[in-house]
């Protein structure tokens, strides 16, 4: 993760600006997936999301391992109380957030596809800080998936 913007308006609204890596791995020799429109992505911090964005559509064949480069951005209205919360994190050195994904797929089984999945996953993580111009440091994250056809 990587911090471009990350300010507070003179109308009080925060302005948010992430861009987050993100490696996609298919081990598998067998299976293709198809990684199909309607990506969404968001960070939230306290249950405001401070950003969101989409993913890209493309097709990561087997034993593929594929980079990401997505960029968040988002405007959240009357937010001096949540960002003298996140000073108060910031002093402690562990600001947690929450990343959501819903991702939907399709798998390829040698000519085979087979219908769409639609996965949400949902990744506490715990960073260091969120100033402009800063690489974020992960301290500790967890992650949980979900599935649905």
């Amino acid at each position: 993760m990587t911090v471009t913007r990350f300010s507070l308006d003179n109308d009080s609204a925060l302005n948010a600006q992430i861009n987050v890596n993100i490696t996609a791995r298919n081990p598998n020799s067998k299976i293709g997936i198809y990684y199909k429109g309607g990506y969404k992505m968001s960070v939230s911090y306290m249950g405001t999301k401070l950003c969101d964005g989409s993913l890209p559509i493309f097709y990561q064949g087997h034993k593929n391992t594929t980079v990401l480069n997505v960029g968040l951005t988002g405007r959240t209205g009357d937010a001096t109380g949540l960002v003298n919360s996140l000073r108060t994190q910031q002093q402690t050195g562990t600001v947690p957030l929450v990343l959501r994904v819903r991702v939907p797929v399709r798998v390829k089984l040698g000519n085979l596809k087979l219908p769409k999945w639609k996965p949400v996953i949902r990744c506490r993580v715990n960073v260091d800080s969120l100033s402009a111009d800063n690489v974020v440091r992960v301290r500790d994250s967890s992650c949980s998936f979900k599935f649905r056809l």
